[in-house]
């Protein structure tokens, strides 16, 4: 089994903001345990802010703006981290390796494949991959909205069997997680509407909460992986997901549906999309149905774009249908709006519907 274990940023850092080098052990003592059992394991770790910033405290950075220091931070504590991964796995007998990723990269189709090419290369040597995001260099509008994110474009791109989402409550509740009265959802089954239990606040030490958690786990679910969302901070929970044991979390069950090829990077790629379109009830229905997008079907362009851009389309409510590769540029689809017989604007081969 190849599974892809997201380790949020409150997992891994103590409450004065310092990596917890305790628990950073146990989660590599439990990756080690997964591998005897042969299983593959892709770790997506937060935690170089943290350490960076553990490893500089007493310089007295308050002069810093937050892009300064998230800089600072990371560029110090990334080095730091590793060096951790590394010493703790080679106690085990096993190599570890960094990757360093960047939405603006993964945008690009061909810098996608070379990242995919590297983490399958680690894997079949054995070497466990530590994918983190570049935050040296990805800052406000080009960062991921979280780990989350790059943890299901990453479970998609390497075909894992399982995404483990681990943060420090249990899974996802029917209410808030401190209010004795709301129960944990143990499953979400393909359909199932949980809007109602999803909150919009963050964690204190990350950037996402559990609406981003429970957005990226129903689409990677959908595209045939199952998600689970557990707490990283009870012992042994790594190995308790991996073996099925009874534990709390929410399962997201993987649906019969899967996405191959080109579609599995589009089917991530809200997190670079530099357009986008909106189109009426009769395109929605035929892309629901499997049809490219003809302008005849747009109603208006929202934002503006290039040939081979990656476009968001909206439909005419403005809720997201999907994301798809334009064959041309705005300017060019302007000219063909509501227009008949004019070139297809997203080919089918080139285009995600979230249904």
């Amino acid at each position: 089994m190849l599974i892809v274990i997201k380790i949020g940023s409150n997992v891994l850092t103590r409450a004065d903001g310092t990596l917890d080098i305790t628990r950073l052990s146990s989660i590599v003592d439990q990756t080690a345990a997964l591998r005897r059992l042969g299983h593959k394991v892709v770790l997506v770790s937060s935690g170089a802010v943290a350490s960076g910033r553990g490893e500089l405290r007493d310089m007295g950075l308050t002069h810093l703006d937050s892009v300064s220091s998230r800089q600072l931070f990371s560029a110090v504590g990334q080095a730091k981290l590793i060096n951790h991964y590394y010493d703790f796995f080679r106690e085990h007998g096993l190599h570890c390796g960094q990757v360093l990723a960047t939405k603006e990269n993964l945008g690009r189709r061909g810098h996608y494949l070379n990242q995919r090419h590297c983490i399958e290369t680690m894997l079949a040597h054995g070497v466990v991959p530590i994918v983190n995001e570049n935050d040296t260099v990805s800052v406000t509008e080009l960062m991921f909205t979280d780990n989350d994110e790059l943890a299901g474009l990453i479970a998609t791109m390497v075909n894992a069997d399982r995404l483990f989402i681990l943060s420090n409550i249990d899974g996802l509740y029917t209410g808030d997680p401190s209010d004795s009265t709301s129960q944990l959802i143990q499953r979400v089954r393909p359909g199932d509407d949980i809007s109602d239990f999803i909150a919009g606040t963050h964690s204190s030490h990350g950037r996402g909460g559990m609406q981003s958690k429970s957005r990226i786990a129903r689409r990677v679910a959908a595209e045939g992986i199952e998600v689970r969302i557990a707490n990283g901070t009870r012992p042994g929970i790594i190995e308790a997901l991996a073996t099925d044991s009874d534990v709390p979390c929410t399962i997201f069950e993987a649906s019969a549906r899967t996405v191959e090829g080109i579609k599995k990077w589009i089917a991530h790629s809200d997190a670079f999309a530099t357009g986008a379109v909106r189109v009426d009830a009769g395109a929605a229905e035929a892309l629901a149905a499997g049809a490219s997008l003809l302008p005849v079907g747009v109603t208006e362009i929202v934002e503006d774009f290039d040939a081979d851009d990656i476009i968001i389309i909206s439909d005419a409510y403005g809720t997201t249908i999907g994301w798809g590769r334009a064959e041309y540029d705005s300017t060019t689809a302007r000219g063909y709006l509501s227009a008949s017989g004019c070139p297809v604007l997203v080919h089918a081969d080139y285009l995600f519907i979230d249904r």
